[in-house]
């Protein structure tokens, strides 16, 4: 798959429903964006025996034991604790191959197995780290794909919610702290983490790329076209930069502050 193919199945996937919306094609195109031209097949085999290996337990087993044993103990996928910085972290073909990653890229092999099982999972957005929400009999429970898929009991997310930052009267409300989000913006946080890194390696190229992915997953949201204007002004790309600006003004950015941009950077271009 080229970089404009991968590109190709970003833009379809945008244009469809949050229900239909194909996760693992497109955490595959995201990778395949960034580096041309790699063999997924591996990511591919592994989200099959993940959704067998699942099907199987999830016949004598509760659903979160199901998922939790059968995607963390027998297909060993964890989180990389000694490494977590690594770039291979945060790339799902790098992450089929060495079964280590973080959080926003193992919870995709989770949705994916659970979607083909049968089962009600959902991701969230925690603050810092992306859980897993699995419907069971009992009710919604959280998982951790970066622990070994260990449950996350309610005194646990509110101590995490309280080292990140949040007030007391948010972190005591588990239907905030377990609230789902759409597969779509799983992948897109996984984006805005790749354009953080890159803005942090002063790799300004990737940083581009991610907010395309972004843009392109999101086609009415006009902020991941500032990032773009950013990431290109960055490289020098000016009048690129000023078309992504244009692109924003069109979906929503405020006016006067985009036209404020956007003569800042025709100052530069003269």
């Amino acid at each position: 798959m080229t970089r404009e193919e991968a590109e190709a199945v970003l833009a379809q996937a945008g244009q469809g429903a949050d229900e239909a919306f194909p996760l693992l094609d497109c955490a595959i195109a995201c990778a395949i964006h960034d580096y041309p031209f790699r063999d997924a097949d591996g990511v591919r085999i592994l989200a099959d025996h993940a959704a067998q290996r699942l099907k199987e337990r999830a016949a004598n087993e509760s659903p979160d034991d199901a998922l939790t044993e059968a995607l963390a103990g027998d297909l060993r996928l964890n989180g990389d604790l000694l490494n977590y910085d690594h770039p291979a972290n945060t790339d799902v073909i790098d992450v089929a191959e060495r079964r280590r990653g973080l959080s926003a890229v193992l919870v995709i092999f989770y949705l994916d197995a659970a979607r083909r099982a049968g089962l009600t999972a959902a991701p969230v957005d925690f603050p810092g780290h992306v859980l897993l929400r699995v419907e069971t009999p009992e009710g919604p429970v959280a998982l951790d794909p970066f622990s070994q898929g260990r449950l996350v009991l309610p005194s646990e997310l509110t101590r995490r919610a309280l080292l990140a930052g949040l007030t007391p009267h948010v972190a005591d409300r588990l239907d905030l702290l377990m609230a789902p989000v759409s597969e779509r913006q799983a992948l897109i946080r996984l984006q805005n983490i790749l354009f953080t890194r890159a803005l942090q390696a002063r790799d300004y190229e990737g940083a581009e790329r991610s907010a395309l992915r972004r843009a392109l997953l999101d086609p009415e949201d006009h902020r991941p076209w500032l990032d773009v204007a950013a990431a290109r002004e960055k490289q020098g790309a000016l009048i690129g930069a000023m078309q992504a600006l244009s692109r924003a003004r069109t979906l929503g950015e405020p006016i006067a502050a985009c036209d404020a941009r956007l003569d800042r950077v025709r100052m530069r271009l003269n």
